[in-house]
């Protein structure tokens, strides 16, 4: 699989990862069982990227993933976690104090002694401008207890001003047909400050694999089900915040844009790596099946400019309206 350089990090990493939110919590059950064949099916397809949290099923997520990789000396892969989600968010929240604590966890977690990658996860938009938080940030590299950090961001402009900090080796933000904003400011931004682009949600929580009708029904323990409104968090985390029912209409017609051979999952993917910027997409997957398909996205030729075109049309009829200004 193609190997893009993320950003300050300076390592490489496969442009399709897997996001491991699903092996944690929030997406129904999985075990652990299933969820160790689904790290070892995309590290069988030349994944080399995992993203993870420590708020992911409470640190199950991060263990699952230090089980498997314990067990799995011969695969090289960068693990990229986040913190900042175990206490309220409240700015008095992001100090030393608690950033050694919550990074001390994750290390114990993941069994390593220096995590690749650590992430603010979409902290309260004051962080950003906050000389204390990035100076403690850097006081982790210097201690080694991380090598590099980052942030997960809700909106653009959150990311511009992360991209500003001479630290930040990369931003996480939402980018997938249904939320192209990004593609503006961010992305350009990024490239010039040599800043790594990792895509997350970049199937809308699955709307855009095509599969769901209106009367699909999740279970009770899935964001989809409990968080439509950002009752629990963030609404644009479900579904890119775009309404169900006109989610479903709009994937519908993407799904008619898929070319030969591939799956509407696997087209939303293509995509996104073909965006100049990304590093890599991290789709999350359920099954060793979704893990190998959405890596196979990484094979596929890229999307001629027609269906680029066609991407924008729909967006803009269909989804802008709901998201575009308000992420």
């Amino acid at each position: 699989m193609e190997q893009r350089v993320l950003g300050r990090t300076g390592r490489n990493v496969s442009v399709i990862g897997l996001g491991t939110w699903q092996l944690g919590a929030d997406w129904g059950d999985v075990s652990v069982e299933d969820a160790k064949a689904v790290l070892d099916a995309a590290v069988e397809a030349g994944v080399t990227f995992f993203d993870t949290a420590d708020v992911y099923g409470d640190g199950r997520s991060e263990q699952v993933i230090g089980e498997y990789l314990r067990g799995r000396p011969d695969a090289d892969i960068f693990v990229a976690t986040k913190m900042g989600r175990r206490a309220s968010l409240d700015p008095a929240n992001y100090t030393l104090d608690n950033f050694r604590a919550w990074t001390d966890r994750s290390r114990t977690n993941l069994g390593v002694d220096t995590l690749d990658l650590v992430q603010l996860h979409c902290p309260p938009t004051p962080v950003y401008s906050s000389d204390e938080v990035f100076d403690a940030l850097d006081t982790l590299v210097a201690e080694k207890r991380i090598a590099a950090y980052g942030v997960s961001v809700e909106t653009c402009d959150e990311a511009l001003t992360a991209i500003a900090r001479p630290g930040t080796a990369s931003v996480q933000i939402i980018l997938n047909p249904f939320r192209l904003k990004p593609l503006e400011r961010v992305l350009p931004a990024a490239a010039e400050a040599g800043v790594g682009i990792i895509a997350r949600v970049p199937l809308a929580s699955g709307l855009l694999s095509g599969r769901y009708t209106k009367d699909t029904v999740f279970a009770a323990n899935d964001h989809r089900t409990f968080n439509r409104h950002g009752e629990a968090f963030d609404q644009g985390e479900t579904f890119s915040g775009v309404d169900f029912a006109t989610g479903v209409e709009a994937a519908a017609e993407f799904a008619e844009l898929a070319p030969e051979g591939a799956t509407p999952a696997q087209t939303a993917l293509r995509w996104i790596v073909q965006q100049p910027g990304v590093t890599s997409v991290i789709p999350g997957a359920r099954s060793p099946e979704q893990a190998r398909a959405n890596a196979a996205a990484a094979a596929l030729a890229p999307l001629p400019g027609a269906t680029l075109e066609a991407v924008r049309d729909l967006y803009d009829r269909r989804i802008r309206a709901q998201v575009h200004d308000r992420w």
